[in-house]
Parts: C-alpha cells; sequence; structure tokens
C-alpha cells in the first residue's frame, strides 16, 4: 500500500476530494491536497482521472531533522531504489521554513549523496519553485522542511496534470485546465443542459466541459487517446499490464458524443482560432459550437443551462473603470436573452460583481496566476 497525496490549488481540495469519492477513494482533505492510503492501482487511476489534482505524490517519508546527522541517518532509510533505477535523473524541490536546516541546498546535497548510496550513479540536480523546469525523463522528489517535520514525496506524475496536451494554441490570459475543470465541477453542470462560454479566450472552459460531457479522462484528452507520460511508468516495479487495464477501461467509458449543447464565443477573431485548433487537438471539435461574437449577441439555446466565464479582473490601474460596462452588460444580458440559466464568474473583484445585478453566493477560493479569485454564481429568474 502507498500513502498518496493528490496536490491541487489551495480551495480545490474539497473538488478533489469528491473526484476521489467517486472512485471508491475516501480521502482525507488537508492543505493543499488530498490525502489517502491505497495501491498502486488507485495511484494510476487519480492520474489518468482526476481533472483538478495538479500532481499525485507518494509520501515517501516523514522524520524530525534538526541537524545534517539526523538528516543523513533518516535519508539512509528511504526506500529510494522504489522509483529510481541506476544512473537515472534525479531532481529534488527543497523548500524550508521555520527550520534549524534551513540551507536548502545543503539538505538536497545530503539527499542525493544519500540517493547514490542506494541505488548507485545518478544524474542530480535542484530545481526551483517554479513547476516548469523539470525535465521529462526525471524523478522529482518533493522535499518540505516545516518546523523541522521533514516530508519527502516522490512525484508519479512528472509534468503537471493540467498539460493535457491540447492547448498549444493560445489567446490572452489562459486558463489552467484544472482551473477550468474545478469551474465546471464548482457550478455542478450535470453534462446534459446547456453550456456557454461568452468569453472563451483559447477554449479551456468550453473543452473541458465537452471531455466531461463524453466521459473523455485527463489522461487521454488528446485526439489519439494514448495516454500522455506518466513518471510512474520509469519505476522499477511499474505494473504494464495493471496501468494497459486501467487504460483500456477509461477507454470504454467515452461516449460518441456530447448530450447538450457547449458554445463558446468571443469578440477577438484569434481567439476563436486558438479554440478551434485547440478543441480539434482533444478530439471534441465536433462537440462544441465556437462563434466570434460579442458578449451581448450570445444566442443561448431555449432549455436553461450555465453560463460560464472567466472575465477580466481589472486589477491593473485603470482598468476598472471600463470593465464595469462589461459587466453590467453580462448582468443585462443573462436577464434579457438567457432567463433560468445560472452565471458562474471567476472573479477578483467584488466591486465589479456588483455591476452585475445579480446575488452571487461564492463557491471556491484560489488564485489564477498569482491573483486571488474566486467562483461565484447567480441564476436570472
Amino acid at each position: 500500500m502507498l500513502d498518496l497525496f493528490a496536490i491541487t490549488a489551495p480551495g480545490l481540495e474539497p473538488l478533489a476530494a469528491a473526484e476521489l469519492r467517486a472512485l471508491g477513494i475516501e480521502g482525507v482533505v488537508e492543505p493543499g491536497g488530498v490525502a489517502w492510503t491505497g495501491p498502486a492501482e488507485q495511484m494510476h487511476e487519480a492520474n489518468l482521472r482526476l481533472r483538478t489534482a495538479s500532481r499525485v505524490v507518494v509520501r515517501a517519508a516523514r522524520f524530525r531533522a534538526r541537524t545534517f546527522f539526523e538528516l543523513e541517518r533518516h535519508a539512509r532509510k528511504v526506500p529510494w531504489a522504489r522509483w529510481i533505477a541506476p544512473g537515472g535523473q534525479v531532481r529534488l524541490r527543497v523548500t524550508s521554513r521555520k527550520s534549524k536546516l534551513y540551507h536548502e541546498g545543503a539538505i538536497a546535497q545530503r539527499l542525493l549523496d544519500a540517493i547514490a548510496r542506494a541505488v548507485g550513479q545518478v544524474e542530480g540536480g535542484t530545481v526551483a519553485d517554479d513547476e516548469a523546469d523539470v525535465a521529462a525523463d526525471a524523478q522529482l522528489f518533493i522535499v518540505r522542511f516545516v518546523r523541522d517535520w521533514c516530508v519527502i514525496s516522490a512525484d508519479s506524475s512528472g509534468a503537471l496534470l493540467h498539460l493535457r496536451g491540447y492547448r498549444q494554441a493560445l489567446a490572452k490570459a489562459p486558463l489552467r485546465e484544472t482551473l477550468a475543470a474545478a469551474m465546471l465541477l464548482g457550478s455542478r453542470w450535470d453534462t446534459r443542459t446547456p453550456l456557454i462560454d461568452p468569453m472563451c479566450g483559447s477554449g479551456t472552459i468550453a473543452i473541458e466541459a465537452a471531455l466531461m460531457a463524453r466521459g473523455i479522462v485527463p489522461g487521454l484528452a488528446m485526439a489519439s487517446r494514448e495516454p500522455r507520460a506518466y513518471a510512474f511508468s520509469a519505476w522499477p516495479d511499474f505494473d504494464a499490464a495493471a496501468w494497459s487495464a486501467a487504460v483500456d477501461r477509461a477507454r470504454g467509458e467515452i461516449l460518441p458524443s456530447a448530450p447538450a449543447p457547449i458554445l463558446g464565443s468571443d469578440r477577438d477573431a484569434g481567439g476563436i482560432q486558438a479554440s478551434i485548433a485547440n478543441a480539434e487537438r482533444a478530439g471534441v471539435g465536433v462537440d462544441i459550437g465556437f462563434s466570434v461574437r460579442s458578449l451581448s449577441a450570445i444566442e443561448p439555446p431555449a432549455e436553461a443551462g450555465i453560463i460560464l466565464c472567466n472575465p477580466p479582473y481589472g486589477v491593473r490601474v485603470g482598468e476598472r473603470e471600463p470593465l464595469r460596462n462589461l459587466y453590467a452588460v453580462m448582468g443585462r444580458t443573462l436577464v434579457e436573452r438567457a432567463p433560468g440559466y445560472t452565471l458562474g464568474l471567476l472573479s477578483a473583484d467584488k466591486q465589479l460583481e456588483g455591476h452585475v445585478g445579480l446575488p452571487f453566493r461564492e463557491v471556491f477560493r484560489t488564485s489564477n496566476g498569482g491573483i486571488p479569485v474566486h467562483l461565484v454564481l447567480a441564476t436570472a429568474d
């Protein structure tokens, strides 16, 4: 059995826990993710299926160390060979807060020495907290010291899980796939009613909606329906047959088409071109109707559904004033053109929300590009 942890953006932990429950896994919500104990097969499923997680890691060790002697003693007991083959590449991401051992480079060097003693020569190094700088073929260990307690986790995912593979064409201010999925799950969209993103940018919300509606798991988000690469496939004890069975089960759940209309529009023609290209790469181009049009010109289907979008936030000086009209138009359009629809906004400004003129309720708080945001919902009568 493995001690597993699904890492999420702050605020998305309950959504990831609900996803795990849907897989028959009862996890424990902790700051920054969800913990549980389970077999390797559950690690496979979590990587393949979780829409809101950014990584799935195996907690390899937890111990208290206030001196380098103690650190070295505990590091020798970590079963490094479970995750690294001789000659492999290793990267350590070390952070230390409020601990006697505060020099992150020195901590990393002691751990790299322990790894070399356990598995033989490896190519080792450290990486910064920016998660985009880990080589695809390197095994990442995340090392966190807090108040002299050290937790070492082996990353099983490889590239961050929001990197589904389809989003190569980008518009302004792209939304991470995991956050788009969180908006859909947080809005409680049931996939059987219309969904509209009237400010779709590069199409991420609409594409994630189409993947959900057709039962396509994030790990099979490319049109080929071949799984993306995962770090666990390079582990010495990797069970290729079990992984292949998990992939086959997921493929067998895919529906031929989305059961309800999914629409994406934007006044920027370049954004719509990017959206169409991304949707085609995801193999859901036929499931989404993209069009170039202004917010006030949307044409919602008669059946009430959800309008879900990530509008401009107005965080820079001088941006709020012109956005007041945009938010007011949003409210008028919902009332006049989409009665009965639910409006969901990823918003950073309660004052701008007020110009919509509807009573919003908050679903979750998180951040987007370092900006504090929250998902709010309201329904037009």
